[in-house]
Parts: C-alpha cells; sequence; structure tokens
C-alpha cells in the first residue's frame, strides 16, 4: 500500500500532464485526434482516480489501513 498511492498520484499528475500537452499541442489541422487523445488522457485520469479511491477503500475494511483525525461522534 505504501507503493501503490504514490504510483497511482504519479499516473493521475502524468496523465493530467498528457491530457495539458495535447490540449497546447499546435497540430497542422488534425484537430479531431488531438480532442481524442485529450479525452483518453482524461479518462485515465478518471480511472486511476476511482482505481486508487476503491484500493484505498478495500485496505481500509481489510484493516490494512486505519484512520486517524477527529474522533467519531465528536
Amino acid at each position: 500500500m505504501n507503493i501503490l498511492v504514490p504510483l497511482a498520484f504519479a499516473a493521475i499528475l502524468a496523465s493530467l500532464g498528457a491530457a495539458l500537452y495535447f490540449m497546447l499541442k499546435r497540430s497542422g489541422g488534425d484537430e479531431q485526434a488531438r480532442s481524442r487523445n485529450m479525452a483518453r488522457a482524461l479518462a485515465f485520469r478518471v480511472g486511476f482516480s476511482v482505481a486508487l479511491f476503491l484500493c484505498i477503500l478495500a485496505a481500509w475494511k481489510l484493516g490494512w489501513i486505519q484512520p486517524t483525525g477527529i474522533p467519531a461522534g465528536k
């Protein structure tokens, strides 16, 4: 779990960077390909974010991680 979370964050940031690149890239006239690549990069970001959330939720349910912070009921 200590390796999974930083890797997932790196993948999320990389896909955001790829989407930014495709958004700012000046192509010779292939706007459709640029838009498709940007949408694909953003879809991967959403997928990585959902996968990270589900992995953290599963780790909590399995008891691998414990919540800390404000006690419940206060």
